[in-house]
């Protein structure tokens, strides 16, 4: 299956996932590495956290096709390279998306069958508390992703799943993906999909 995990910014989706590869069952996913234009924040590293692309480099990658979906977010592009999409599938592993909403949408107009899991915070409170706790942005840059997580908020109907990511229990988050992911592809075996 093709599975995407998304959420507004700062809701936890990398931890989760590093959490959610470890887990029993889990290990054998493809987790897509994505790429982007943005600067490499501390502790990153290329390849592994995101492919790090010039601009140009980027949209030399989107003209010929490389990347599933793309988007511009909080001034940085972001994409899913296809071809690690097109190799987990072919391998009968499931792929599995860290994207925005923006990206998502494209996914799910893309490939129907694919499978939407949206990450929430408890609060806006708590998703304020965690970015602010993070460092990574300017104050003008922090007020930009609230704003932005509002809205993506309000789009969360659009997934198949939601899943609260309570402070605290990043096991428990991931392990109810997991489950997810185990539910549907043994309820739904036309899910499987091809790019």
């Amino acid at each position: 299956m093709l599975v995407v995990v998304s959420g507004p910014s700062g809701v936890g989706k990398d931890t989760i996932l590093e959490v959610l590869r470890q887990l029993p069952g889990h290990t054998g996913h493809h987790y897509v590495v994505t790429c982007t234009t943005r600067a490499r924040r501390p502790g990153e590293i290329d390849g592994v956290s995101y492919h790090f692309l010039e601009p140009a480099e980027f949209l030399a990658l989107r003209a010929r096709g490389g990347l599933l979906e793309a988007n511009e977010v909080h001034g940085n592009w972001y994409g899913t390279p296809r071809q690690q999409v097109v190799d987990a599938l072919a391998a009968g592993r499931h792929a599995l998306l860290k994207i925005d909403v923006q990206g998502a949408g494209v996914i799910r107009a893309r490939v129907p069958d694919a499978l939407l899991i949206f990450v929430v915070p408890p609060s806006i409170e708590t998703l304020a508390g965690r970015l602010k706790g993070r460092a990574t942005e300017t104050d003008a840059q922090l007020e930009e992703r609230l704003r932005n997580a509002a809205d993506e908020l309000a789009r969360q109907h659009d997934y198949d799943y939601v899943v609260v990511n309570e402070t605290g229990q990043l096991t428990g988050t991931a392990e109810r993906i997991g489950e997810i992911i185990d539910i549907e592809a043994a309820r739904h075996a036309e899910r499987r999909v091809r790019i």
